[in-house]
């Protein structure tokens, strides 16, 4: 089964929990189910989420236009860096 990591630096992991746990519905209804959700050890301000999706390349597409509106209406939004991991 296909997932994604997401990396976000800077942020507090109670707002990415919160945001998280608002977007479950919306994330389901996309194929996107939250596996797990961590904080660095090392670097508290970073955190690090794990989806398992049902399609790939649909995520991947969907990320792609969700990231272009949201920068297009906020051009320094901060956006997750993501990772798109296949099985082998």
């Amino acid at each position: 089964m296909p997932h994604v990591l997401n990396k976000m630096t800077g942020v507090k992991f109670e707002d990415i929990q919160k945001q998280l746990n608002t977007d479950a519905a919306s994330h389901a209804e996309h194929g996107m189910y939250l596996e797990h959700l961590w904080r660095n050890a090392d670097e508290p301000d970073e955190i690090f989420f794990l989806f398992r999706v049902e399609d790939l390349d649909y995520c991947k597409n969907l990320m792609q236009k969700i990231y272009r509106e949201a920068r297009e209406k906020d051009p320094d939004i901060r956006l997750p860096d993501k990772i798109f991991l296949e099985e082998e």
